[in-house]
């Protein structure tokens, strides 16, 4: 762990990233619980979550790309002023339509963002160090969860959407900074093909997801763990206000202590777990977080007691952070460096279509069955992309992953290939 963050250049990106994420969680909280007090509608807090995501499906195939051609570090600062100036119109306290619109630009600003960054983290480290560098990512992550998440509903609740813009904008502000100086020891040159035009390239990346052995069973658990993502997104908002009783303050609260155990989920990452193979990782983490969130979803017929389920959040959020941890080292150590941007924005396409789904289904459906139904259902869809991924198929053997060259002293690597 030490001697990553001795790396300067992936040093500066680590705490850039804290900030950056920090000030994310605070709209990620904040938003969706505006628009349910508004409303009072669980599906129409799922269409705003729905067309937060939409964006980055649509925008995929350039992001990718830009992640790919661009300076990735100046793609990440030029996005950090962009998100700054897309929140100007939420202190007004606006009807649901312009929070829809802020929440649309928000994710397609995002869109080209977490391909950057997550391309850029091999560049810095290492093909070798990436779950050990994910882990650290995660930690800050962790820490960004709790700080914003907490203050997003804090501030809701105390001065409303004025206050969490102010705030968000205080932290975005140290991001950029962080990142406006290049980073030294990053010499990558153009990736071949950068000139091609934007849909080939991008088409290009699809065919290496295609191709690619390693990656077919990862995706289709991806596709399992969005399903079940964008159901919590819906039916947390409904289950801590209407089942708990609780109050915005307590939503922020419950989302921003899985940091906790992120915590020391992503410790673990980034120290005695950084060999573990990442089909292992997705596949258990899946599972355990199916199992607890089985336990917070029906607790409520025993008690509402908010103390509880701020323990069992600490407790989900560590296979949370696992389960990103193996999904990431998995793409970034099966795919060559000149098409990971591309690559990467493709699955986060793939993750806000399922994810986008997943929240529509549950909005759709809450009002019939309740939430409970619902809630179980999602833990279940959990624990069966966790049973996906750990399940031996020779279909899914692992291939060998490509010759990569990292960027600093143009080191030549071949990553040994993990069975899964």
């Amino acid at each position: 762990m030490r001697g990553l963050l001795g790396v300067p250049g992936f040093a500066r990106l680590w705490v850039a990233a804290f900030f950056g994420e920090t000030a994310e969680w605070m709209l990620q909280v904040a938003l969706p619980v505006y628009v349910f007090q508004r409303t009072g509608s669980a599906a129409t807090t799922a269409l705003s979550i729905g067309l937060g995501l939409l964006p980055a499906v649509l925008l995929s195939p350039v992001a990718g790309v830009v992640a790919d051609r661009w300076n990735r570090r100046a793609v990440l600062f030029g996005v950090c002023c962009g998100l700054a100036v897309v929140v100007l119109p939420l202190p007004a306290e606006p009807d649901v339509v312009v929070v829809y619109a802020v929440m649309a630009a928000q994710a397609a600003l995002a869109s080209v963002f977490e391909p950057a960054r997550n391309a850029l983290v091999p560049e810095l480290v290492g093909v070798e160090e990436v779950t050990g560098a994910n882990g650290l990512m995660s930690v800050n992550g962790s820490v960004a969860r709790l700080a914003g998440g907490w203050a997003g509903g804090a501030l809701l609740g105390f001065g409303g959407l004025a206050d969490v813009v102010t705030g968000y904008l205080a932290v975005l502000v140290v991001a950029a900074a962080l990142l406006a100086k290049p980073f030294r020891r990053i010499a990558a040159p153009a990736p071949a093909g950068a000139r091609e035009p934007v849909v080939r390239a991008w088409l290009d990346g699809l065919r290496e997801l295609t191709r690619n052995r390693r990656l077919w069973r990862t995706g289709l658990a991806l596709v399992f763990t969005s399903l079940a993502q964008g159901m919590f997104l819906v039916l947390f908002v409904v289950y801590v206000l209407d089942v708990l009783g609780g109050s915005e303050a307590d939503a922020g609260l419950l989302r921003g202590v899985q940091a906790l155990g992120g915590l020391a989920a992503g410790f673990a990452l980034a120290t005695v777990a950084r060999r573990v193979a990442p089909a292992a990782l997705l596949g258990w983490g899946s599972i355990v977080l199916g199992l607890v969130s089985a336990v917070i979803w029906n607790l409520a017929m025993v008690t509402t007691s908010l103390g509880v389920y701020v323990g069992l959040f600490v407790v989900a959020g560590a296979p949370g952070v696992v389960v990103g941890a193996g999904v990431l080292s998995e793409i970034q150590s099966a795919v060559a460096p000149e098409r990971a941007g591309r690559v990467l924005s493709t699955t986060f396409a793939a993750v806000a279509t399922f994810t986008t789904v997943g929240a529509l289904l549950a909005g759709t459906l809450v009002a019939a069955t309740g939430p409970a139904v619902l809630l179980n259902v999602q833990a279940g869809v959990y624990v069966f992309a966790g049973v996906l991924m750990l399940f031996p198929n020779r279909r899914f053997r692992a291939v060998p992953a490509p010759a990569v060259v990292t960027v600093e002293g143009c080191r030549t690597s071949s990553p040994r290939a993990t069975s899964t």
